[in-house]
């Protein structure tokens, strides 16, 4: 009897077992809300216990078979429902359906529902078996949102503003009518955001700017969780006109995260409308020129600028002369067209920087920027640019029907600092516009009277030059150079101008007016014409014929175009040995371009023209460079030859040049010689080519000529 009860044993914890797993499922089914039921091949349908609760009947009043359960299911659901349960009887094991059902008091309930055929060891269909879950709350949910989202929908449309929703994705969702009205984009258009960038935001580097704006706006919203800052943006429409707008962004999920809600506030209008009162507020509105709020504020930055730059700059006030005549005869209409074709003329009279403002009336003001450290070249620039305004002002306007002209009178002053008033600036001007009217209208005049006088100088000087050009009033002087022998070797020719009432000008009173004015180059071409030509003459006598000829040559002549091809043919021209000629190049030649430079000297050493450096030391020469340069003789300026006997620094430089050349294999000629002792010394140090007073002064080709017969 013991297997007996063992056996009895062993199926009674079994069966307790089954029920304790029965009662796990039925409660894992209440907490889920899921049910389960089964059908067997005959038919027979057996329901869960939560499976009745879901439906909303009891085991009590409900006989769970397929007809019945289809009268469970909504009317308008029924048919997918019969058919769902078709593929599952036939084995094709069909998706989750979600269907309603009506419980019997009438309430509606959302159910998903899946199942499936399965089979026995011999591969039969043995039963089916499914669940059903209760997902009405979800539903609801669901329901709810998509309400809202109608409801946002609608808003979004109404809204006069444009309004655009994109998703994590980067895809655009949703554009209002108005923004598709006021940028002309559809989601045809732009179906992603990466579509919107390159549309509305075409140029490369403007884009990456919106960008990496946009993103660090984004992340400090999200870091901060605050809202996000609104940005102005320039946007191009499709119609490729571009309109400012106020961005601003809005997350619908939580932490910026889900879909975003982008706002564009169109503020073109509001905008144009504030330059237009910006301009209003600092141009003139008949002119468009810089009024005299405009003015001030420049004339504090330019008196600042010029402080920094060391630069002279100039304030012209200039007023129209009998502008009130014209006024009252041909009516103010007419008085405000001569006025703006005034403010075009003086607009096309300055340079690119310079401000030409309107103060009121018939006054207008022009500051002249970055002129020169030097006052008499800043005054002369202003001055020609005065001249430039009185040239135009005073042609012909045309004005409606009238033909008329019109004068002007200009005061000048200039500033170099922030320690002047602006005031005090004006009133300078204004004095000085009042002096040109007292000198009979239509002309320039300077605050100060020494400059004007000043100016009055350089401007006859430079008009006496041309005139000396023409009338051939320049004349070679010859220097003798000779050797340790004292024997000549030849002459360095210096320009003088005979002047027919001034008598002999230095160089000293012209040459620098002619470098800026440009007349050193035919200057500089008169004096290799002379030189040639005295050089032709020597040749024919035996006492001269092997003498060197050494003229000096600026930098802006010798990085002319095409000089050393305007020596040669001169050369040519002449018909004289090339090896009897001798440049002498100064060293702040060497600071421009130093291989073009380096060039053009080995052309002029290809001639056969000798080279020399002249006053060395004095400047910035590179020895760098120097030993690149291919030149024949190194010139000792006179500056360190003057006290050679007596400092011992210019000794040490004297013998430090020599040495140098020697090593470079140069010739070496000391200037500016005057006594023996500074021969001596020369001398000894290596030195053995001179020239200076002690040898002779410069002189007239007759002169030095004589000289040459004596020595």
């Amino acid at each position: 009897m013991p297997e007996i009860d063992q056996d009895f044993t062993e199926r009674r914890l079994a069966k307790s077992a089954l029920q304790e797993s029965e009662r796990n499922l039925r409660q894992a089914q209440a907490i889920a809300h899921i049910g389960s039921w089964t059908s067997d091949m005959s038919g027979l349908v057996t329901w869960s216990d939560e499976l009745y609760r879901i439906y909303g009947v009891s085991p009590a009043t409900f006989t769970p078979t397929a007809e019945a359960f289809i009268n469970l299911i909504h009317p308008d659901d029924q048919p997918a429902m019969q058919a769902w349960m078709d593929a599952c009887a036939s084995g094709e094991n069909p998706d989750a359906l979600e269907f309603r059902c009506v419980w019997p008091d009438g309430t509606i309930r959302y159910i998903q529902g899946q199942g499936a055929l399965f089979y026995d060891a011999e591969g039969k269909p043995s039963h089916m078996a499914g669940t059903g879950r209760d997902i009405t709350e979800r539903k609801q949910a669901e329901q709810a949102l998509q309400r809202s989202e109608a409801r946002l929908r609608a808003i979004i449309t109404a809204m006069p503003v444009p309004l655009a929703l994109n998703d994590d994705q980067g895809n655009i969702t949703y554009l209002n009518q108005a923004f598709v009205q006021t940028l002309g984009y559809t989601t045809d258009d732009i179906s992603t955001l990466a579509d919107w960038w390159y549309l509305a935001y075409p140029d490369p580097q403007y884009r990456q700017w919106v960008s990496d704006t946009w993103r660090n706006h984004m992340n400090e919203a999200t870091r901060a969780n605050t809202a996000f800052e609104p940005i102005e943006l320039n946007i191009m429409c499709k119609n490729g006109w571009a309109r400012h707008f106020m961005v601003s962004a809005a997350a619908l999920g939580e932490n910026f995260s889900g879909t975003h809600l982008v706002i564009l506030h169109d503020i073109t209008q509001s905008k144009a409308a504030a330059l237009e009162i910006q301009h209003l507020a600092f141009y003139d509105p008949l002119t468009q020129l810089p009024n005299r709020r405009l003015l001030l504020d420049r004339l504090q930055q330019a008196l600042a600028s010029s402080a920094r730059s060391r630069k002279k700059w100039a304030l012209l006030f200039i007023d129209l002369d009998d502008f009130k005549t014209l006024n009252d005869t041909l009516g103010h209409d007419i008085g405000d067209l001569l006025l703006k074709q005034v403010a075009q003329r003086l607009e096309a009279c300055v340079r690119e920087g310079d401000t030409v403002a309107r103060l009121g009336g018939d006054e207008f003001l022009v500051i002249l920027e970055d002129l020169s450290e030097h006052a008499i070249e800043a005054a002369a620039k202003t001055e020609a640019i005065g001249e430039k305004i009185l040239a135009s002002l005073s042609q012909p306007y045309q004005l409606a029907r009238h033909v008329c002209h019109s004068t002007s009178s200009i005061g000048a002053t200039l500033f170099s600092d922030n320690l002047q008033a602006i005031d005090d600036l004006m009133k300078q001007a204004d004095i000085a516009m009042y002096q040109a009217k007292r000198t009979g209208r239509n002309a320039l005049r300077f605050f100060d009277p020494q400059m004007q006088a000043n100016i009055t100088a350089r401007v006859s000087m430079e008009n006496e030059l041309r005139h000396a050009l023409e009338k051939e009033q320049f004349q070679l002087y010859y220097q003798i150079q000779v050797d340790s022998s004292r024997r000549p070797l030849g002459a360095e020719a210096l320009i003088r101008w005979i002047h027919p009432e001034r008598g002999l000008v230095p160089p000293l009173q012209f040459i620098q007016l002619a470098e800026e004015t440009g007349l050193i180059l035919p200057i500089g071409q008169c004096v290799l014409e002379a030189a040639c030509a005295q050089i032709k003459v020597w040749q024919q006598d035996a006492l001269t014929r092997d003498l060197v000829l050494a003229i000096n040559v600026s930098a802006n002549q010798f990085h002319q175009a095409g000089f050393a091809a305007q020596v040669q043919t001169t050369l040519q021209r002449h018909a004289i040995n090339p090896t009897l000629l001798k440049l002498e190049l100064t060293e702040s030649l060497m600071l421009e371009d130093i291989e073009d430079t380096i060039t053009t000297m080995n052309v002029l050493n290809e001639i056969g023209i000798q080279l020399s450096l002249d006053d060395f030391g004095t400047g910035f020469s590179s020895l760098q460079y120097l030993k690149r340069l291919p030149l024949d003789q190194i010139k000792i300026d006179r500056s360190f030859v003057r006290d050679i006997a007596t400092d011992d620094n210019d000794k040490a430089i004297v013998r430090t040049i020599i040495a140098m050349a020697h090593s470079l294999n140069l010739d070496v000629i000391a200037e500016g010689v005057e006594t023996e002792d500074q021969r001596e010394l020369l001398l000894n140090d290596g030195c053995t080519h001179y020239q200076g007073y002690l040898f002779g002064k410069p002189q007239p080709a007759e002169e030095f000529e004589a000289l040459l017969e004596q020595v």
